[in-house]
């Protein structure tokens, strides 16, 4: 699993080479080196620990924007970035500097001391380092991959531990069962530590629920214990002393508000007195989080579209759970205005494309395959085969620009055209313009 650095991130590659991208999930390299460092990870602010498969981005962002709203100052550690590396590290409100993020590189490096370790690890390390020397009220801690052996897990108490909404994907490291991959997730809840899970399939919802009483930690689950719903134009928050009268989410789509439901109940379980009513209202409707069903409004994509008549829209689900989704967001759209939907799909050749065009069949969008800067980048004939497979219609093309020429072609009215599929092509798309790098 490959992870771009582009141009401005040059001073990683070094890096990149001494400890190669390989995935190993464990923990003994990273103790090793924290212990060297003298443990940064027992130096942070409380930290809200969030797990699952998909959502678990937007939930992080939420939390965020909640902890912000009430006058928090909010650490975040998220993974991949979209296009710049530094996008991963945000201290106290703030993305990290190129140059504090070197200086903080080079303390780890000095300490590993030449021994195995991996790229993603001595990242981690080089983030705790400066999440340590920092000041700020919390740390909202966003899983790479899995949870039980995730760099991330390295926080023994944490405040919350936050598992968003399990599936199956990365089959090559999780494995193909759904409880398997709940087991991992669920590898992030602590001894007596609160836990706030979303609504699981049951297979998942089982291996939660026994970790969390095998450890005693107090489990409050989207569905049993809480709930969310839209209503009104409003956001709903039933709580079993309470119900919430929120704003409906800033993030686009109707999963969306399962997601903010999460975070709102996350945040709660800090009992913190200055997240009130008032900032999780502002926080939930004030959310950012790029490549997540992200409206385009600037940029040449963008420029390209508003001309035409269209709206352009950019998600980077890549497996059928997140793919249902996009699905449910194009059906409302085209319930709203008759319009159709085109999608331009690019997905790693490891990713469930079958699985993933399935779940966008029920909004019958036309299918545009490319390709995109990974080199493991499933090839647009595959793609299209798959989507033809699935009932859609479909046709391979050469690159994104050709791509999106004939999506803005393929239909009268105007069509809503969405980007989607791997986060990678989501940073391609970002990277096209500095107006649309994440900040």
């Amino acid at each position: 699993m490959t992870d771009h650095l582009r141009a401005h991130d040059a001073a990683l590659e070094r890096l990149r080479h001494l400890h190669p991208k390989v995935i190993d999930l464990s923990l003994g390299r990273l103790n090793r080196l924290l212990a060297a460092l003298d443990h940064p990870e027992r130096k942070l602010p409380p930290v809200i620990h969030v797990a699952g498969t998909n959502g678990k981005g937007s939930t992080v962002a939420f939390l965020r924007a909640i902890g912000e709203a009430a006058g928090l100052r909010v650490h975040v550690f998220t993974s991949p970035h979209l296009v710049r590396f530094v996008e991963r590290i945000r201290l106290a409100g703030t993305l990290i500097t190129d140059q504090a993020l070197s200086g903080y590189i080079e303390q780890a490096e000095a300490a590993n001391a030449g021994a195995e370790i991996t790229f993603f690890e001595i990242m981690m390390a080089a983030a705790l380092l400066a999440f340590a020397d920092t000041p700020a009220d919390l740390l909202v801690l966003e899983v790479g991959l899995g949870g039980r052996y995730d760099a991330t897990n390295v926080v023994d108490a944490p405040a919350v531990s936050v598992i968003a909404p399990v599936d199956i994907d990365h089959r090559e490291f999780l494995g193909n069962e759904l409880a398997a991959i709940a087991g991992e997730k669920a590898g992030i809840i602590k001894a007596g530590r609160p836990a706030v899970s979303a609504r699981q399939p049951r297979e998942a919802a089982d291996v939660i629920e026994v970790e969390a009483r095998k450890l005693g930690a107090p489990l409050t689950v989207m569905g049993q214990d809480f709930d969310a719903w839209s209503e009104g134009g409003r956001m709903l928050v039933q709580l079993e002393d309470r119900l919430l009268d929120l704003p409906l989410p800033s993030l686009f789509g109707a999963h969306q508000i399962a997601n903010a439901g999460l975070a709102v109940v996350a945040a709660l379980a800090l009992n913190d007195p200055r997240i009130d009513e008032a900032a999780l209202a502002k926080g939930v409707s004030g959310a950012v989080w790029p490549a997540r069903f992200q409206r385009l409004t600037a940029g040449p994509l963008a420029a390209r579209a508003k001309a035409a008549g269209a709206d352009l829209w950019l998600d980077g689900g890549h497996n059928p759970h997140a793919a249902r989704a996009v699905a449910d967001a194009f059906q409302a759209m085209t319930a709203r205005d008759g319009r159709p939907v085109a999608a331009i799909v690019g997905l790693l050749a490891n990713k469930d494309a079958k699985g993933v065009f399935e779940a966008l069949a029920p909004a019958n969008p036309k299918i545009f395959a490319i390709s995109f800067e990974a080199e493991k980048a499933a090839d647009p004939a595959d793609l299209a085969k798959a989507a033809q497979a699935a009932g859609l219609r479909a046709i391979a093309c050469p690159d994104l620009n050709e791509a999106l020429d004939a999506a803005l072609a393929s239909a009268d009215p105007p069509p809503h055209v969405a980007i989607i599929g791997s986060l990678y092509l989501a940073g391609e798309v970002l990277a096209l313009s500095e107006e649309t790098w994440p900040t």
